[in-house]
């Protein structure tokens, strides 16, 4: 084995006690829903922001709550209203009258974690305003330009489009979100552990377990994560295949593909892949990571035509195909 991959195997187990730590406190406030919370914790390692979308009730709010609870950082909740004004994330400028000056009060925006509640009831001027602290990692406020902290993560709940009260966001923004995860209900036994705890009124506090810098440690560590060339092209080929099927015989999903992945969803994947590998102990990405996230990284960014939509089409099945098809190095 290379001797630099060993060093960063080494890195990655002495971190494995922490990461076991952090799952263990969301699991005091989570029953199950393993899948949701490894794809809370691919975020906070990457720095990229994560869309849970899912029918009310599923912990979504809960779990992210939790994540914020077991972090020693700066938690802001912003729920999201049809009347919500950028003002209202952002924050303004305020007249003194003393002097005749302005002062700017800052707005919740101004933290490390931002839980952005129920994000598609609120109207495109809001989500103009969050695109810029999402992407630049900064606010514009009046004539001033400021930049947010580190670590900054924006984790947002969704009801789905057919629910009353919801607009679909701008796929400027969606595309924004590192990972899209799709929340389903929990399995029977999951469900009943739920029931009894909640008879029962048994309360579990979540403690933290991790700061800014084990979090930035962290983060460096995943930076370092080997992917081999063969892996970065298989990413690229599944990309392609998004914009160009019948490059890999997939002529049967062609036409009902509007507009393929675009390259954040390459560097997405590869940044993912890594977190990926590091939850689960290695130093090193193999295809099988790439496979793990790519519906979560590409669910929102293939967009489909009006003929996939008349024939029941999802993303996730032509994701599906194309996974089941471009060949594995």
């Amino acid at each position: 084995m290379h001797p630099d991959i060993q060093q960063i195997k080494e890195r990655v187990a002495e971190q494995a006690e922490r990461i076991h730590q952090l799952r263990g406190e969301l699991g005091k406030a989570i029953v199950g829903q393993d899948e949701m919370l490894s794809r809370l914790l691919i975020g906070l390692l990457t720095g990229g922001h994560v869309l849970l979308e899912g029918v009310p009730g599923l912990a979504k709010t809960t779990a992210i709550t939790a994540l914020a609870q077991a972090l020693s950082v700066r938690f802001q909740r912003i729920q999201f209203t049809p009347d919500l004004l950028p003002a209202d994330l952002l924050g303004t400028m305020i007249y003194v009258p003393s002097d005749g000056s302005f002062t700017t009060r800052k707005g919740p925006l101004f933290a490390n974690l931002i839980l952005a509640d129920e994000i598609n009831r609120a109207p495109s001027k809001v989500q103009s305003a969050l695109l810029e602290a999402m992407q630049e990692r900064q606010v514009t406020i009046g004539e001033e330009t400021f930049s947010l902290e580190r670590p900054f993560l924006v984790l947002a709940t969704q009801n789905p489009i057919e629910q009353e009260g919801t607009y679909p966001l701008p796929e400027a923004q969606v595309d924004r979100f590192m990972l899209k995860v799709k929340i389903t209900y929990p399995q029977p036994a999951e469900e009943r552990q739920v029931l009894d705890l909640a008879l029962a009124e048994t309360t579990r506090t979540v403690q933290p377990v991790l700061g800014p810098r084990d979090i930035f440690a962290m983060q460096d560590i995943v930076r370092m994560i080997y992917i081999d060339d063969q892996v970065k092209d298989y990413i690229i080929s599944l990309i392609r295949a998004t914009r160009d099927p019948q490059e890999f015989q997939l002529k049967d999903i062609a036409p009902l593909i509007d507009f393929g992945a675009s390259p954040r969803a390459s560097i997405f994947l590869g940044i993912g892949a890594r977190a990926q590998a590091f939850l689960s102990g290695r130093a090193y990405v193999t295809p099988q990571d790439v496979k793990d996230i790519a519906y979560d990284v590409l669910r929102h960014r293939v967009i489909l035509t009006y003929e996939a939509e008349a024939e029941q089409q999802t993303s996730e099945d032509i994701i599906g195909q194309i996974l089941a098809t471009v060949p594995v190095p």
